[in-house]
C-alpha cells in the first residue's frame, strides 16, 4: 500500500483547517522530498486565514495550501542531487532549512538580480489536490521542486531556532542589508512579532548604535529587551501616533531614526513611520502584504527631507545562509530559543491559529509528527 502523508488545508477566512491526506510523492530528479519537523505560525498567514490578504485563486479548488515558515529533514533525494546550495554533502536523514519560493532566473527581475520580486517564484503553489500535494509548511512532507535553494542547519542549531531561518531571520538580514544599516545607526522597529525580534539581533550584529522597538503587547517587548533593544514604546502607554513620534524624536536627540523598519501589516503604520525618520533616513515596508488598505501621507514628507522608501519581500539566497551562520554563532548572545513560543499538534492548528491570533501565544509552532 502506497504512503501517506497529512496536510493542513484551509477552505475560507477563519473557518476551521481540515486535514487532508494524499499519497507521497518520489522526487524528481534535483528535486528533494522533505519531511518537516516544525512549521510556524508567520504573521502574514494569520493575514491570509483573516482574509486580509488574498493571493491567487488556488485553481478552482475549495482547498488552499499555506505555510512556509519550516525546517525539516531530507526524506529522499531525488537523481543528481549530491549537496546543498553551499556545497556540503547531502543525505537522506540530514536536517535542512530552504527556500519557498523559486525564482525563475530569466526575467527581468531575475537578471537584474532583484531574484526576491520574480513575479514567478510562487507558481508552485498549488491546491493541495493538486500533485505532488504537499506543496507548502502545514503538512508532515514538503516536496521541494529543482532549482530550490537548501541548506543543511548546523548540529549546534535546534529545529526551534531553524524553522524561523526561511522566513524572519532570512528576510531582516535582506532588509537591512538593502537599507544600508551599519555602524552608527538608529533604527525603529515597527512590531515586535517573530520578525521584529529577529530584526534587533541583525541590526545588532550589523553596528546599529540605537534600537527602538514598537509594539502593542508587553508580553513582546520584554522579549525585545532581552534581545538587545534600547528602548521600548508599549502603544498603551503612547497611544497616538503624535506621542510616538515626539517619543522616538527625543530618543534620538531630536534628530530621528537612520532607518525605520514596517513590519506591522497596517497601511496606518506607514505615515507615522516615515515621520519618525530623520533627514535623509529610509522607511523599510517589509509587513504590509495586504493589497487595498491605504493611509493618507504627505508626500512632502519624503522630497523636503530626503528620505527614500524601500519595498522588501523575500530574499536572495545568500541571506538564508547568513541566517544559519547567526543562529549558529550568536545564540550565546540572543535568546533565540525563545522566539517559537507554543507548541501545538498539526491536527490542533485551528487553536493555534486562534490563539496566535488573540496575542496570546508570540508565534506558535506546528509538529505535524506529534
Amino acid at each position: 500500500m502506497a504512503e501517506t502523508g497529512l496536510v493542513a488545508a484551509m477552505t475560507a477566512p477563519r473557518e476551521p483547517f481540515v486535514l487532508l491526506e494524499f499519497p507521497v510523492p518520489d522526487p524528481a530528479p534535483g528535486a528533494i522530498l522533505v519531511k518537516v519537523q516544525l512549521a510556524n505560525v508567520c504573521g502574514s498567514d494569520l493575514h491570509l486565514w483573516r482574509g486580509d490578504y488574498k493571493p491567487a485563486d488556488p485553481g478552482g479548488s475549495r482547498y488552499r495550501s499555506i505555510g512556509h515558515e519550516m525546517v525539516g529533514t531530507v526524506a529522499r533525494l531525488g537523481a543528481g542531487v549530491t549537496h546543498d546550495s553551499a556545497g556540503q554533502p547531502l543525505r537522506e536523514g540530514d536536517r535542512i532549512v530552504y527556500r519557498y519560493f523559486y525564482p525563475c532566473r530569466q526575467c527581468r527581475a531575475c537578471l537584474r538580480r532583484q531574484t526576491p520580486r520574480c513575479l514567478q517564484a510562487m507558481r508552485f503553489r498549488h491546491a493541495p489536490d493538486v500533485w505532488p500535494h504537499f506543496n507548502a509548511a502545514y503538512g508532515q512532507y514538503y516536496y521541494l521542486h529543482p532549482g530550490h535553494t537548501v541548506f543543511r542547519v548546523p548540529e549546534n542549531v535546534t529545529d526551534e531556532m531553524a524553522a524561523p531561518a526561511n522566513c524572519a531571520l532570512a528576510q531582516v538580514i535582506y532588509a537591512l542589508e538593502q537599507a544600508g544599516a551599519g555602524l552608527g545607526d538608529r533604527i525603529v522597529i515597527q512590531g515586535a512579532g517573530g520578525v521584529g525580534i529577529n530584526a534587533i539581533a541583525v541590526a545588532r550584529e550589523l553596528g546599529v548604535e540605537q534600537i527602538l522597538v514598537l509594539d502593542a503587547l508587553p508580553e513582546r517587548l520584554a522579549l525585545a529587551r532581552e534581545f538587545g533593544a534600547d528602548e521600548t514604546l508599549c502603544l498603551r502607554d503612547y497611544p497616538t501616533p503624535q506621542a510616538r513620534i515626539e517619543r522616538v524624536q527625543q530618543l534620538t536627540h531630536g534628530w530621528g531614526a537612520d532607518i525605520v523598519l514596517e513590519l506591522t501589516g497596517h497601511a496606518e503604520a506607514f505615515p507615522e513611520g516615515v515621520a519618525m525618520l530623520g533627514v535623509g533616513g529610509t522607511y523599510v515596508v517589509v509587513g504590509n502584504i495586504c493589497a487595498g488598505r491605504t493611509a493618507p501621507f504627505d508626500s512632502s514628507q519624503l522630497v523636503l527631507y530626503g528620505r527614500r522608501v524601500l519595498g522588501i519581500m523575500w530574499y536572495e539566497a545568500d541571506s538564508l545562509y547568513k541566517a544559519l551562520r547567526l543562529l549558529s554563532t550568536r545564540q550565546d548572545r540572543y535568546p533565540f530559543h525563545k522566539i517559537v513560543s507554543h507548541k501545538f499538534a498539526l491536527r490542533d492548528i485551528n487553536r493555534a491559529f486562534v490563539e496566535q491570533d488573540a496575542g496570546r501565544v508570540h508565534r506558535a509552532t506546528l509538529l505535524p509528527w506529534a
